[in-house]
């Protein structure tokens, strides 16, 4: 996977090359960008159910991937622009979060760990 990813930021890079649009990739706007288009994500599950977002039809579901792709290339692309391996930052909070939310206290909870 992360060879795929690798590859996926280098299509990015030259995707944005060809348009001259790194003048406008600074890490503030896109880090903006990527809020917002979480929330145009977040706008497809607004209103359902738990049982309505877990179900989506299939025209809303290809709407929502390609919201995924946008959050996921902005993310990147602030990832590149700022020197970090999202790869790698993801495999330490994920030992974070192991150390934050040990088994025997937080399995079945949604409690935050502070309150563990």
């Amino acid at each position: 996977m992360a060879e795929r990813l690798d590859v996926l930021q280098g299509k990015l890079r030259a995707f944005v090359a060809a348009r001259e649009w790194d003048q406008f990739h600074n890490p503030k706007n896109l880090v903006m960008a990527v809020a917002g288009e979480a929330a145009e994500l977040m706008e497809h599950f607004q209103w359902l159910t738990h049982e309505e977002s877990a179900h989506l039809p299939a025209e809303t579901l290809a709407e929502v991937e390609l919201e995924v792709a946008d959050v996921l290339l902005l993310l990147l692309r602030f990832c590149d622009k700022v020197g970090i391996d999202p790869i790698a930052a993801s495999e330490r909070k994920l030992r974070l979060n192991e150390d934050k939310y040990p088994v025997e206290k937080s399995r079945g909870r949604s409690t935050k760990y502070t309150k563990l």
